[in-house]
C-alpha cells in the first residue's frame, strides 16, 4: 500500500472514531464468532478419541449440545456485528455525503467549469458507497477473519506444531500473489471509474437535449456513442473480474496442495508418534476451517482497490478550494441592506483556467449610482456578461477591485453580497419543485415562504392567470427545469423569483429573450414598475428595450468604448449608432 492510500484510509479512519462504541460492540461479537469458530475442531476431537470405543460415556453426550449452542451464539454475534456495522457504515455515509455535496455547493466557478454534473452524480451518489466497501469489508475480514484464523492456527500448534509449518507455508505464497494482481486492479479500476463518468455524460447529455436529438434524427448516433463506451466498460469489467477473479481459485489450489502434504506427513507420524484418529480429524477440521476465512482475507484485495480509486476521488471533491474561507468570515464585514451604489476601479479579468486567452476585460472603470438604470450593449465576446458575472463574486477581478457602498467585494461577507443581488438570465434555470418553492427559492423550509408575496410577484410578472388555471395553484410542480411550462411561463416564473426577491440591485441578462410580443409587452412593464429605486444593470441584443436606460455603455474586446445616455450616443454616430442603424433597418445581430 503506498502513501496516498495510506492517506486515504486515515481519513477515513477519522470519520469511524465518533462511533467507537458501536465498533467496540462489532469487534467483541466478531471476536465471539472467531472463538466460536476454532471451538468447532475442539469439540471434534474428544468426540472422535472417546465416543467412537463401544461404550457409552455420558459426558460425551454433551457434545453435541454444546455444538448446537455454539452455532446459536456464532450466529447470534453475527447478526450482531453486521447490524452495529451496518449503523456506523450508514452514518458515516451520511456525513461523507453531506460533506461532499457542501463542498459542491461552495466551489468555485472553475470548479463547475471543469466538472461535468454526471461526474459529481456519480461521486456523491455512487463512489462513496465504494468508499464503505473498505469500512464493511475491512472490517468484517480483517476482524473477523483474522481472529479465526489466528485462533485456529494457535489450536493447529497446540494439536501438532510441525503439520502447522506447512500449512504457514500458504501465508507468504498468498501474500506474493495478492501484491501482483494488486497492482493490475488498481489500474484498471481507474480506468473504470473514468468510463463509467463518461458513460453517466453521454446519459445526460441526451436527456438534457432530447429535443434536438429527435429533430435530428441523431438517435442511432447518440446510440453508437453509448455502446462504444458501454463496450469499453463492459471490457475493462472482464479485465478486472479476471484479475480479482484469481484470488481465490489459486488461494484454494495453494491450501489443496498444503492439505495433500499434510496427510502423506500425517500418516507418516501417526506410525511413530500415535497421532489419534479425533487428533488427526480435529486437526484437518481446523485446517478446512481456516481455509474459507483465509479466502475472505484474499477476496479483500479487489473491493480494496476499488474503495480506495473511489476515496481518491472523493477526498479530491472534498478537498476543493471554496469560493470563501469560513475562518476569515470573522474579519469580514457585514452588509445588510445596500443602497447599490457601484464602482468598477481598473477592472481587468482573463479566463486563466484557457492558456493562451487574452484578458475578457480591460481597464473598465465605472460608477453606478444607487437607483441607476445601466445597460450593457455591444459585439458578441465584448464583455458584458463577463462584467456583470464580477459583481456576485461568480468571478475575481485578475487586477483592480469592486466596490458596493465603497466598500470593497473581497471585504464584505460572500452571502451578504449575494443578498443584494436579484439576477434574471437568458437561460433559465428552474428546480423540480413547486411554483411558490420557485419563486421564493432561498426559503430555508416550506413554512418559511410568504405566500401572499409569491402570489404578488406571480401577479407581477403576469402569471396570475395560470395560477387561477392550476388545480394545485402554487403547490403545482413544474417538473424538471419547468418542462411543464411553456417558454415564456419560465422565463416569467424566473422574473417572479427576482421580485420576491427583492434585492437592492438587479441584474437582468437578456431577461425577455424567450417572451413573445404581447408577454414581452407585459414583463417589460413589471421589470419597469421593480427596477423603480434599484440598480439595474441589464444586458440587452434588442436595443428598443433599453433606449429608456439611464446611462447605456458600450463594451468591445472588453474595453468601455462608449458611455452616455441613448440619445448622447446617437448623437456620437460611433459604435451604438452604428448597431442601432443595423437593428432597425431590418438586420439580425447574434450575440
Amino acid at each position: 500500500m503506498n502513501a496516498q492510500d495510506r492517506i486515504a484510509l486515515n481519513r477515513l479512519i477519522q470519520y469511524l472514531r465518533p462511533h467507537i462504541g458501536l465498533i467496540i460492540g462489532s469487534l467483541l461479537a466478531m471476536a465471539l464468532v472467531a472463538a466460536a469458530e476454532t471451538a468447532i475442531p475442539a469439540l471434534m476431537k474428544p468426540l472422535l478419541d472417546r465416543g467412537f470405543t463401544g461404550q457409552l460415556n455420558g459426558k460425551l453426550w454433551q457434545v453435541p449440545v454444546f455444538l448446537v449452542g455454539l452455532a446459536l451464539v456464532r450466529s447470534l454475534a453475527q447478526f450482531l456485528s453486521n447490524y452495529l456495522l451496518t449503523s456506523v457504515i450508514s452514518a458515516v455515509l451520511l456525513k461523507l455525503r453531506q460533506e461532499m455535496f457542501h463542498s459542491v455547493l461552495h466551489a468555485t466557478t472553475q470548479f463547475f467549469q471543469k466538472n461535468s454534473a454526471s461526474n459529481l452524480i456519480n461521486a456523491v451518489v455512487f463512489e462513496v458507497n465504494n468508499v464503505l466497501t473498505i469500512m464493511g469489508t475491512m472490517l468484517i475480514s480483517l476482524v473477523r477473519d483474522s481472529l479465526t484464523v489466528v485462533g485456529l492456527i494457535g489450536y493447529l500448534i497446540y494439536l501438532n506444531w510441525r503439520l502447522t509449518l506447512v500449512v504457514l507455508v500458504i501465508f507468504p505464497a498468498i501474500a506474493f500473489i495478492m501484491n501482483k494482481i494488486n497492482r493490475r486492479l488498481r489500474s484498471l479500476n481507474r480506468d473504470q471509474q473514468s468510463l463509467t463518468t463518461e458513460l453517466a455524460y453521454i446519459v445526460e447529455e441526451s436527456a438534457a437535449g432530447y429535443k434536438v436529438v429527435k429533430v435530428h434524427g441523431a438517435e442511432n448516433y447518440e446510440m453508437r456513442r453509448f455502446m462504444e463506451k458501454a463496450e469499453r466498460l463492459r471490457q475493462f469489467g472482464i479485465k478486472s473480474a479476471v484479475a480479482g477473479g484469481l484470488n481465490q481459485p489459486i488461494t484454494q489450489l495453494i491450501a489443496s496442495m498444503a492439505l495433500s502434504v499434510v496427510l502423506v506427513i500425517a500418516l507418516l507420524q501417526s506410525a511413530s508418534e500415535g497421532v489419534t484418529v479425533g487428533g488427526f480429524a480435529a486437526f484437518i477440521t481446523a485446517m478446512m476451517l481456516v481455509i474459507s476465512p483465509l479466502k475472505h482475507l484474499a477476496d479483500i484485495n479487489q473491493p480494496l482497490q476499488r474503495g480506495l480509486t473511489a476515496a481518491e476521488m472523493i477526498f479530491n471533491l472534498m478537498d476543493q478550494p471554496t469560493e470563501e474561507d469560513e475562518s476569515n468570515i470573522a474579519s469580514l464585514k457585514s452588509l445588510k441592506k445596500s443602497k447599490g451604489g457601484i464602482r468598477f476601479e481598473d477592472v481587468s479579468f482573463s479566463y486563466q483556467q484557457e492558456a493562451g486567452r487574452e484578458n475578457a476585460l480591460k481597464d473598465i472603470n465605472l460608477s453606478i449610482s444607487p437607483g441607476e438604470v445601466v445597460a450593457f450593449v455591444g459585439p458578441s465576446g465584448g464583455g458584458k456578461t463577463t462584467l456583470v458575472s464580477l459583481l456576485p463574486r461568480f468571478y475575481k477581478p485578475t487586477v483592480g477591485r469592486i466596490l458596493l457602498d465603497e466598500i470593497p467585494l473581497e471585504e464584505i461577507v460572500l452571502s451578504d453580497v449575494r443578498r443584494q443581488i436579484a439576477f434574471v438570465g437568458q437561460e433559465v434555470i428552474l428546480f423540480n419543485d413547486s411554483i411558490a418553492a420557485n419563486v421564493a427559492y432561498g426559503a430555508v423550509a416550506i413554512d418559511g415562504i410568504d405566500r401572499g408575496r409569491v402570489i404578488e410577484a406571480l401577479e407581477a410578472a403576469h402569471l396570475g392567470a395560470l395560477i387561477r388555471e392550476l388545480p394545485e395553484g402554487i403547490d403545482t410542480q413544474i417538473g424538471d427545469n419547468g418542462n411543464r411550462l411553456s417558454g415564456g411561463q419560465r422565463q416569467r416564473l424566473a422574473i417572479a423569483r427576482a421580485i420576491y426577491k427583492d434585492a437592492p440591485i438587479l441584474i437582468l441578462d437578456e431577461a425577455t429573450s424567450a417572451l413573445d410580443s404581447e408577454s414581452e409587452r407585459q414583463v417589460q412593464d413589471a421589470l419597469e414598475r421593480l427596477m423603480v429605486g434599484r440598480t439595474t444593470l441589464v444586458i440587452a441584443h434588442r436595443l428598443s428595450t433599453i433606449e429608456h436606460a439611464d446611462r447605456i455603455v458600450v463594451l468591445e474586446n472588453g474595453r468601455v468604448e462608449e458611455n452616455g445616455s441613448h440619445d448622447e450616443l446617437i448623437r456620437n454616430n460611433g459604435l451604438y449608432a452604428n448597431l442601432h442603424r443595423i437593428q432597425f433597418s431590418g438586420a439580425t445581430i447574434f450575440s
